[in-house]
């Protein structure tokens, strides 16, 4: 019998024809298999059976920075449809906005193979979140769902973690550890003359427009009127509406004058709320003292306190 001992390979030159083993001189040499730069990889890989649930399905993106896929928290926070969790991840987005942040730091659109449709694989809307991004989600949820108490405990212990994990001190023997500790303490004086600048804008401001509350601290839009009665002339809440119109402040809607755009109740600045009309309960808009600064600013009034 005649073999072809051309056609049986070594196990090695089988390693080398995968790219596992590289060719060196005349010796092979065991080679790590590249990861394209934008690929996200497992941190865990899913071998340490004592490992929260939430670590195994932790991703690091190309920076090895934590990522979560929101399409693997949908499962582990007890939601069987996307639609469902979807609503979640768009509340948590929207808490993000309102604090004067971008979610899309946080909540990176993207797409996950899963299993399913026509040919048994299909890509699906997700999302890739920071550990804030995630831990926002979790707040997020709905708070009877056991699964959602267990992230947000995770997510709270991690992140009180990772605020206090120390940085190792700079090598203060080399120029470059120097170098170091200088940006860090000029990092500190920046920081520091910000806050100063802040406590000092909002000091003035306390108890500013305490004169035109309600009860419940807001300001209808008839007292707003009084408060900025050295714009206004003492007008009120419909010419007070029509000057801002003027001004071009885009504060009510047009096809719905009663009411602010959303943009407005999402910063803070506007509340809507049902009050007695006669004998019908109608929408009606309140100002809160942000939202009062933010219309101060527009007209240009600076610093200079309202007449009460």
């Amino acid at each position: 019998m005649v073999v072809q001992l051309a056609s049986i390979r070594r196990p090695q030159e089988n390693a080398l024809a995968r790219g596992r083993i590289q060719r060196k001189g005349n010796d092979l040499e065991e080679v790590s298999p590249l990861v394209p730069p934008n690929t996200i990889v497992s941190a865990s890989g899913g071998n340490n059976e004592d490992a929260s649930p939430f670590d195994r399905i932790m991703l690091l993106d190309h920076n090895g920075q934590e990522r979560w896929s929101a399409r693997d928290l949908q499962q582990l926070m007890g939601y069987e449809q996307w639609r469902q969790f979807n609503d979640v991840v768009q509340r948590a987005m929207q808490t993000v906005e309102a604090s004067g942040m971008d979610s899309r730091d946080h909540f990176a659109g993207s797409r996950k193979v899963i299993d399913g449709g026509r040919w048994g694989r299909q890509q699906v809307d997700d999302y890739r979140l920071t550990r804030f991004g995630a831990y926002q989600v979790a707040l997020a949820g709905d708070g009877r769902k056991p699964e959602v108490a267990t992230a947000k405990t995770y997510f709270a212990v991690r992140t009180r973690e990772a605020e206090l994990a120390q940085p190792a001190p700079p090598d203060l023997s080399s120029p470059e550890g120097i170098v170091v500790l200088a940006e860090q303490y000029l990092a500190a004086a920046r920081e520091l003359v910000t806050a100063k600048k802040q406590l000092a804008i909002a000091a003035p401001k306390a108890g500013k427009w305490d004169a035109f509350c309600n009860d419940e601290g807001l300001i209808d839009l008839n007292a707003a009127a009084k408060a900025f009665t050295k714009i206004t002339g003492g007008m009120g809440r419909n010419k007070f509406m029509e000057r801002l119109r003027q001004e071009d402040i885009r504060f009510l809607q047009v096809q719905n004058p009663r009411i602010p755009y959303e943009v407005h109740i999402q910063k803070g600045r506007a509340e809507v709320k049902f009050v007695q009309a006669g004998f019908k309960m109608v929408e009606q808009t309140f100002l809160t003292h942000k939202g009062m600064d933010w219309l101060a600013d527009k007209f240009g009034m600076g610093e200079a306190l309202p007449a009460a």
